[in-house]
């Protein structure tokens, strides 16, 4: 199929013609397209081109029309754990460790089974589908339930291979973690929908050893390494009493950091670390609701935006957040970068909805794929309704995007070319059996 077909020759049969008001590519950088054509053939990207050049190279089989609405990438969730969207509002209000120790561990040694992150899985994929997520790096127990889950709505999904020195029910000990992940990684190799990373929990669940292994293992599969990093004091402290140095320098010095890296929260940096850090280009995942519900703080975002560290924007969880939605994160993270370094002009609004999808791509290694609209790309998308009244005068797209729009303006998602959410509601499974399971497990957990 060639977009630049001779005049005269006949168009080129392809599977959608979208023509929205706008459309925003992220590639390249800072570009609002009006009265442009997304082509789309094969769960590709065929060509991003003026209507009326659209009109004379295709012959879709179905064209549609989206006035009044912006399309962009599917947003990319660089860091949560979908399954415990069943846990949301479980344990609120209280610190990281406090939240962990007491409310959280306990409850998932009591109920996380396949079925529990299958489920879990199953309501998280709907609900980031319909914010306009397309793509997830999930960390969590049973990442076979977790796959099974996102394969049934049609979602991309980046499955941690989780490691952590105690038992749980899904593991004994991080080898019998680490053999149970790279085993679901090889019988799961062939699907395009899904991909891998290493998924260490945090330095200080895990071992030096461990630590050590996951580094060769990165090297020889040549996949990112995803782990809570530097996410409150406490583990600053506690890790210069057990090792002597701050947790980055200890993964310096075990060879983790690299551009396989993605560093989760990131929220305690000092200038010197953010300098490590993007010199061995190393990416972070920002999360910011979940990092101000917790009360673990702010990171230095325009410091980072700065130094050129890439980051993609996360979630976390629903237990700490209570939304898996990519528009809260983008408001939150553009708002805290400015009243924290006292600039309005750190992270606008373009630079947002790039963390939001490019960058998220770049540090799960996949921005050749998905992240932006350039022809070849996954079909991975989202509209936006920009029509409605409350939301009138609009004279940016992207501003309106980042500070005004929400997830409920999200009217159609799709991922490789397939539509994964229409009107509200996810393509794949009824709302009324999201609901049941919602329902049980509301109940097996109060009872």
């Amino acid at each position: 199929m060639n977009p630049h077909s001779a005049p005269g020759a006949k168009p080129a049969k392809i599977d959608l013609l979208i023509r929205p008001q706008w459309i925003i590519p992220i590639e390249p950088a800072g570009v609002t397209l009006s009265d442009h054509s997304l082509a789309v053939s094969e769960g590709r990207i065929v060509a991003v081109l003026p209507n009326e050049a659209a009109a004379q190279r295709f012959d879709p089989r179905q064209t549609l029309d989206l006035p009044g609405q912006v399309v962009l990438p599917g947003l990319v969730n660089l860091h949560t754990h979908a399954a415990m969207s069943l846990l949301r509002g479980y344990a609120d209000d209280l610190p990281l460790m406090r939240w962990l120790s007491e409310r959280i561990w306990p409850a998932e040694a009591r109920h996380a089974t396949p079925d529990f992150v299958h489920a879990g899985t199953l309501l998280a994929c709907a609900e980031m589908l319909r914010g306009g997520i397309t793509t997830f790096n999930d960390m969590y127990f049973f990442p076979e339930a977790a796959a099974a889950a996102a394969r049934r709505l049609g979602m991309r999904a980046v499955l941690g291979i989780i490691a952590i020195e105690f038992p749980t029910r899904y593991a004994t000990d991080a080898d019998d973690y680490l053999a149970k992940g790279l085993a679901l990684r090889d019988a799961l190799r062939g699907d395009p929908l899904l991909d891998f990373c290493l998924a260490p929990h945090a330095p200080y669940t895990v071992a030096d050893k461990t630590f050590e292994k996951i580094a060769t293992l990165a090297a020889q599969l040549e996949i990112p390494i995803h782990m809570h990093v530097h996410e409150t004091i406490h583990e600053i402290e506690e890790s210069l009493t057990q090792h002597g140095v701050r947790p980055i320098e200890r993964l310096r010095r075990l060879g983790l950091l690299g551009p396989q890296l993605i560093a989760v929260h990131a929220v305690h940096l000092d200038a010197g670390e953010i300098d490590l850090l993007a010199h061995e280009g190393c990416h972070l995942a920002h999360c910011p609701t979940s990092n101000l519900k917790l009360g673990s703080g702010i990171p230095p975002l325009s410091a980072i935006q700065a130094r050129g560290l890439n980051f993609g924007l996360g979630t976390d969880g629903a237990a700490s957040n209570n939304r898996l939605d990519l528009f809260h994160e983008m408001r939150h993270a553009a708002l805290l970068a400015k009243g924290a370094s006292h600039n309005a002009e750190a992270l606008d609004a373009h630079a947002t909805l790039r963390a939001a999808t490019l960058g998220g791509a770049q540090a799960l290694g996949l921005e050749d794929r998905i992240g932006s609209l350039l022809p070849g790309k996954a079909a991975d998308l989202c509209a936006v309704r920009l029509d409605e009244w409350l939301m009138q005068p609009c004279f940016d797209p992207a501003s309106h995007l980042v500070y005004a729009a929400g997830r409920e303006q999200v009217t159609h998602t799709w991922v490789a070319g397939m539509l994964a959410m229409c009107n509200g509601a996810p393509s794949r499974i009824d709302i009324s059996e999201l609901l049941d399971i919602a329902g049980l497990w509301h109940t097996r957990l109060t009872s």
